[in-house]
């Protein structure tokens, strides 16, 4: 079973920053694959972004490019999103999650979940 602890969630005002941090533990997840999904309040669970293990290929949602970078580090088996330029929009609860490079943004196709990690912007 593949556990997953997020971290470095908080309260922020509006144009500044965090990292979050998803620690990979227990035996080797099946997929290939590691994303960050966000749930807000009354909204469904929705993709942000998504990193390939093997090759570090990288995939956003448009609302974060530019604005948020995923990235991993193999000997610690974490996984990291910096969050850069924050807006209220991105309050949410962050969630990483195992899964699939052809099936990357799909809740549904994921394997594992992280318990999750609250992010809140204010205006």
């Amino acid at each position: 079973q593949v556990q997953l602890v997020e971290s470095g969630g908080g309260l922020v005002q509006a144009g500044g920053s965090l990292r979050l941090s998803c620690a990979v533990s227990g035996r080797t997840f099946s997929g290939d694959t590691l994303e960050w999904f966000r749930q807000a309040p009354g909204k469904e669970r929705e993709f942000v972004a998504a990193i390939r293990w093997t090759t570090s290929n990288t995939y956003y949602k448009d609302s974060v490019k530019g604005r948020f970078t995923i990235s991993r580090d193999n000997a610690k088996n974490t996984m990291y999103l910096q969050m850069n330029s924050l807006k209220p929009d991105d309050t949410a609860v962050y969630y990483c999650a195992t899964s699939s490079w052809m099936r990357i943004g799909v809740p549904s196709a994921v394997g594992s979940w992280g318990q999750g990690t609250q992010v809140s912007v204010s205006s």
